[in-house]
């Protein structure tokens, strides 16, 4: 099982908050979960019932119901009230139709998990703010995230419901490998294969560890100021994607990788599932200001450079060989890439 360290927790500044989570097992939600009871806030985690390797905190109240059904939710809630609900599963606007309808009247402060993927691609404007605009035209994904935010704050707008926004950018656990092939590009720089890394390697990725980001999103619980507005919550560290690459093979054990460099276009147009992130993420520079964030929480330090945090990964797996999985299929795309890069050199 996951765990995340809460060894570094300070006093809260509004205990004893009622929380509901939809959600609670996700790299995100698993992190604010411990987060949240670690600052003596009292925590529900709705979901329907599944497995995963993300442990819930002792005292933890547990609510089974599918949040895609409301007729189950309202029958396990009651007429349950809540200071704070944070839904980590709602994707699409008719998701979060359904939470109005849900909590209206039901929470004082309804957090909704949108995404930095949301900002303007390419970004016109570095760092990131969250005056920067809301456009995404190379992934559904961030599009449908978009559309989301309008509905909830026409909500709120329209008839108050209390909605924050909170954008993060790729967070990660120790289960969760950032590059593109996954534990796919792993087994290939421990045997010395060279990988696949797009554009030059030059543009600049921010990755946020989830216990981190926790501290900024929970901190955020109980504050009237953060209603009705949106906030991103990164780290500040960011690396080009050539170190990060080179990171992953220090930490493990692989010879000095052999890096090819290949246009953004050409891998989506070989790899169509990488297509969204890498035309509509990867493949630009991000940097965030998070000063909006830090000003109302000012206990979100990230304490966890991803130099660290890679380690962190690879032992995870090291420990977990089941989930060492090799996908033969993007292998080989990799090997016709990589074969067709260099004999146009």
């Amino acid at each position: 099982m996951v765990s995340h360290s809460t060894s570094s927790v300070t006093a809260p500044a509004r205990p004893g908050l009622t929380v509901l989570f939809i959600g609670g097992t996700g790299v995100i939600s698993a992190a604010a979960a411990e987060r949240a009871v670690a600052v003596g806030h009292e925590l529900t985690i709705l979901n329907r019932g599944s497995t995963s390797w993300r442990s819930v905190p002792p005292g933890v109240e547990r609510v089974t119901a599918d949040v895609r059904d409301t007729a189950s939710v309202r029958t396990a809630l009651g007429d349950r009230r809540f200071d704070v609900v944070a839904d980590f599963v709602a994707f699409t606007p008719d998701h979060v139709a359904a939470d109005i309808a849900l909590f209206s009247g039901r929470a004082r402060q309804f957090v909704f998990i949108s995404s930095a993927s949301c900002y303007q691609k390419p970004p016109a404007m570095l760092p990131i703010r969250e005056s920067t605009p809301l456009r995404n035209p190379f992934s559904q994904y961030a599009r449908d995230k978009i559309a989301c935010e309008d509905v909830l704050m026409k909500a709120y707008r329209d008839d108050g419901f209390p909605v924050t926004i909170i954008r993060p950018s790729h967070t990660y656990d120790p289960t969760r490998i950032v590059l593109h092939g996954g534990w796919t590009d792993i087994a290939r720089l421990r045997a010395g294969r060279p990988v696949v890394v797009h554009g030059d390697g030059t543009s600049l990725w921010t990755v946020t560890r989830s216990s981190d980001l926790a501290k900024g999103l929970v901190g955020l619980f109980g504050l009237p100021q953060a209603v009705g507005d949106s906030f991103t919550i990164t780290s500040d560290d960011y690396l080009p994607w050539n170190a990060i690459y080179e990171l992953f093979a220090e930490a493990a054990g692989a010879p000095p990788p052999r890096l090819v460099h290949i246009a953004s276009e050409t891998i989506a147009a070989a790899a169509p599932e990488l297509g969204p992130s890498l035309l509509g993420d990867r493949s630009h520079s991000v940097i965030f200001d998070n000063s909006k964030v830090k000003a109302l929480v000012p206990e979100f330090v990230c304490t966890t450079p991803y130099a660290m945090g890679v380690r962190d990964v690879v032992n995870w797996y090291d420990g977990n060989p089941a989930q060492q999985l090799v996908d033969r299929d993007l292998d080989a795309t990799f090997d016709r890439l990589i074969a067709a890069a260099q004999t146009l050199r």
